[in-house]
């Protein structure tokens, strides 16, 4: 979708820049002109970043950020002041993924999911709320995803940081309530065509791969440009999240059931691997494009979890509908 918007006079602060859905973020804000101040672990990567963002006409700072560390969070919202002038906009974009049996994946994986995922939003509100109430405006937008709504068996320090998001993020809400210029929007995109799944941590033992249906980065950066421009309290992306959460809304112990039928079916067929931390303890050196090469490889669609996950949630809603049919006419 084609827009006209004018950023040259908004700063905004992107987390987790270095690659997927933050980097897509970064380049659809500079060709609207907005200057970007760009956090991640990986310094390389950010500065590449701030040189294809110059290159589309805006002025961009890297600034390597650990999003664990409070400390670090200070010190970013400090320099994109220093860089700016203010702050307009903060999008919590960086986020980790561990897939395994809970009892199989490490303690301090688990931990380290839910400090990154969901401590390190809160320390970025904390960190920039007062900012935004001395200057009496600011938006800040939190990239939840699907996982919000719809919990993951496989995934469950995952899904407990984004059940938790939504929940924070609907109290702050309610604390800014009266701060009409002060706007926190939630974003709930379906399954994206990143690098995540290469990054993610994952203790199955089998190799995972994200088919269609998938939807590109680029959905969600607009999304985040069109929020910006005119903020409102959520926004989804893509028709399978609507699903999905009406799903589990609706049905969630059916939902839940062929979730489970689903991604168990397909670790039995799927390519034995080793365990691996990924990118959750260390950052990664591999993977630091937008997009994640998925779209392209349509032939294992058959094998795919998370259009299983779709087909489950699809499958439960259909089941749910007949058994209360069949319960009104008893």
């Amino acid at each position: 979708m084609k827009h006209d918007f004018d950023f040259s006079n908004k700063t905004v602060v992107i987390t987790g820049a270095s690659s997927g859905v933050g980097k897509a973020i970064a380049l659809e804000l500079a060709r609207y002109g907005a200057r970007l101040v760009l956090a991640a672990r990986r310094k390389e990567a950010l500065e590449e970043l701030a040189l294809e963002c110059e290159q589309l006409g805006t002025e961009a700072l890297a600034v390597p950020t650990d999003m664990n560390a409070i400390t670090e969070i200070r010190a970013l919202a400090a320099k994109a002041v220093e860089f700016g002038g203010s702050i307009d906009a903060w999008i919590n974009n960086a986020g980790v993924l561990a897939a395994g049996p809970v009892e199989d994946v490490p303690a301090e994986v688990n931990e380290q999911v839910i400090k990154t995922n969901l401590t390190g939003y809160i320390h970025a509100a904390h960190t920039i709320i007062p900012y935004f109430k001395n200057q009496e405006h600011g938006i800040l937008i939190n990239n939840i995803s699907v996982g919000g709504w719809f919990p993951t068996p496989y995934s469950a320090a995952y899904t407990a940081s984004k059940f938790g998001l939504c929940g924070f993020s609907q109290a702050l809400k309610g604390e800014l309530h009266g701060w009409d210029n002060i706007h926190v929007c939630d974003l709930y995109p379906a399954f994206l065509d990143t690098p995540g799944m290469q990054h993610s941590a994952n203790y199955t033992g089998k190799e995972l791969k994200p088919v269609p249906p998938v939807y590109s980065p680029q959905k969600v950066a607009e999304a985040v440009a069109e929020l910006i421009d005119c903020p409102q309290p959520q926004k989804t992306v893509g028709l399978t999240a609507k699903l999905l959460r009406l799903a589990f809304l609706v049905f969630p112990t059916i939902s839940r059931t062929a979730t489970v039928f689903v991604i168990r079916r397909y670790l039995k067929r799927a390519k034995a691997i080793e365990y691996t931390s990924g990118n959750v303890l260390e950052p990664v050196l591999y993977g630091t494009s937008a997009e994640g090469g998925w779209q392209k490889k349509t032939g294992s669609s058959s094998s795919s979890v998370r259009k299983g996950i779709v087909v489950a949630a699809a499958a439960g809603l259909l089941i749910g509908l007949l058994l209360s049919r069949s319960r009104q006419h008893s």
